[in-house]
């Protein structure tokens, strides 16, 4: 989904602003948040992907306004409330106050039905695809072409796996882009080296 979420490659937000001795936790229940959704996983109450799609689904005044933790426990709350573990009248109840959930899901989809592998040095072209639910796929690569430098170990499919619909581990391939082919004229010279499944991929002509 083409999300608030997915900031990667925009312009106009000026330097990244960060302190080299920042904490990882300014409150107490930043600590139980992040707590409480590793133990989700690891209980197996929910994979990975389901919890990115889920915080990927909030309101993007919410998600903008929002810290990371406060992101991270909207995910944790909503993938229990849709899970039956406790409902949002419970939770509120606990909160004592309104507590703001992510929009309902969207359909998932499975592996790409034919996928190519590919070996460093191979040109490739990342496909056009929209869809309307999870993809780990960065927008400002769509449709871009780059070079193949590695492959990394295989990993179940996440447009599949956040969605509960049957996901075949599948590569993801190091592809290197120059800045120019992301976005012409309007960087410095650089390259750009992005994660990216099997199931985005196409050989590029020549």
């Amino acid at each position: 989904m083409d999300g608030m979420h997915d900031l990667g490659g925009r312009q106009g937000f000026g330097r990244v602003r960060y302190r080299r001795d920042a904490r990882a936790f300014h409150e107490p229940w930043e600590v139980r948040a992040n707590s409480l959704y590793g133990f989700a996983v690891r209980k197996g109450l929910f994979n990975m992907d389901e919890y990115r799609h889920a915080i990927e689904r909030m309101d993007p005044r919410h998600y903008v306004t929002a810290g990371y933790y406060e992101r991270s426990l909207t995910g944790l709350a909503t993938l229990c409330v849709e899970k039956g573990l406790i409902t949002q009248e419970e939770l509120e109840q606990r909160a004592k106050g309104a507590f703001p959930l992510s929009a309902p899901s969207a359909p998932g989809r499975p592996n790409a039905e034919t996928r190519e592998r590919f070996r460093p040095g191979d040109r490739v072209r990342v496909k056009l695809d929209f869809v309307p639910g999870h993809v780990r796929m960065p927008a400002y690569i769509r449709g871009k072409t780059g070079t193949v430098v590695h492959e990394t170990p295989a990993y179940p499919f996440p447009d599949a796996h956040a969605h509960g619909v049957r996901a075949d581990d599948e590569p993801t391939y190091d592809v290197r882009f120059t800045s120019d082919e992301l976005w012409p004229g309007s960087s410095d010279n650089a390259l750009i080296h992005v994660g990216v499944f099997q199931s985005y991929l196409e050989r590029a002509d020549g």
